[in-house]
């Protein structure tokens, strides 16, 4: 049975026929929506290196954050239409402009085509690494058909609280899922490796954007993963969080995070032991890390 056809891949279960243009909470049917495919200098430096990582932008998003920076394209406002093959083409595209990895933002409602893609590609030279860059609402099942396909993997882990996760993602079994996810992707690639040059090419890297008022929330996840993973993985404490026009109905997190708040976290994080991990410095709550989703390279 073609999993679009009743979808069941993320934790939402929408059970929508997608192969006959009915749309989930993702927005988006079977056919594949991209909205920008470039070199991307954004992530982090083990991802980006010096030359960029080929991210690929879905359109379309199971989770829906009200605090989004890629609204326009999580709510399937923007992007083009495209075939199996031309991802491929598009894959191959982007490792011929010297990118160190193939970096899938947002796919999990795409993951059946994506594998396809992939096996497409690399049956033409595709070599460097996959980068499966996600907010962490996932079933172990949809992680499970990417071992293979996938070596190195980029989720959020959000929340840890189902009443956070349920105010802003609506989607109060956020944890639950995420947390069941993370620890298949670290059984998959096992410990995080990097070549001679720096740039990961195996492994884990946990994003944790930390929320204004939430810090407690932040901290109990940094615990949990410490405990957890230990070195297997790296954790990516963020303080990027930037409150666009869109949040002014949650007047709580209608701000950016304050040095002081952000370095509390980052000093907790020390203290419990933390020791592989990447932290933000200097002024990055600003809409530089938001691209234009105006189809570049689709």
């Amino acid at each position: 049975m073609n999993l679009m056809e009743e979808c069941t891949i993320c934790p939402r279960n929408c059970g929508v026929d997608r192969t006959k243009g009915e749309k989930g909470y993702c927005r988006e049917t079977d056919k594949l929506v991209v909205a920008r495919a470039s070199l991307h200098m954004w992530e982090e430096p083990c991802i980006s290196g010096k030359n960029g990582s080929g991210a690929v932008f879905f359109s379309g998003c199971n989770l829906g954050c009200v605090y989004c920076q890629n609204y326009t394209i999580s709510k399937g406002m923007t992007g083009k239409e495209i075939t199996i093959e031309r991802l491929a083409e598009i894959f191959l595209e982007l490792q011929s402009k010297g990118s160190h990895n193939i970096n899938l933002v947002t796919p999990t409602h795409f993951v059946p085509q994506i594998i396809d893609s992939l096996i497409m590609s690399r049956s033409k030279g595709l070599k460097i690494p996959v980068v499966y860059n996600t907010g962490g609402y996932e079933k172990v099942e949809t992680i499970k058909m990417l071992d293979g396909h996938v070596s190195v993997y980029l989720p959020d882990l959000k929340y840890m609280d189902g009443n956070i996760s349920k105010k802003y993602s609506n989607c109060e079994d956020y944890f639950q899922h995420a947390s069941k996810a993370i620890e298949e992707m670290v059984n998959q690639t096992g410990e995080i490796k990097f070549d001679d040059d720096g740039m990961v090419v195996r492994g884990v890297i946990v994003r944790h954007m930390t929320l204004p008022g939430y810090l407690e929330d932040s901290k109990r996840i940094i615990r949990y993963l410490h405990e957890t993973f230990e070195d297997k993985i790296y954790m990516s404490i963020m303080n990027q969080y930037t409150p666009l026009p869109n949040v002014t109905k949650y007047p709580e997190i209608n701000r950016k995070i304050r040095n002081d708040e952000y370095d509390e976290l980052v000093d907790y994080a020390v203290s419990i032991g933390v020791e592989n991990g990447f932290i933000q410095e200097g002024e990055t709550a600003i809409e530089s890390f938001i691209p234009d989703f105006d189809c570049e390279g689709v």
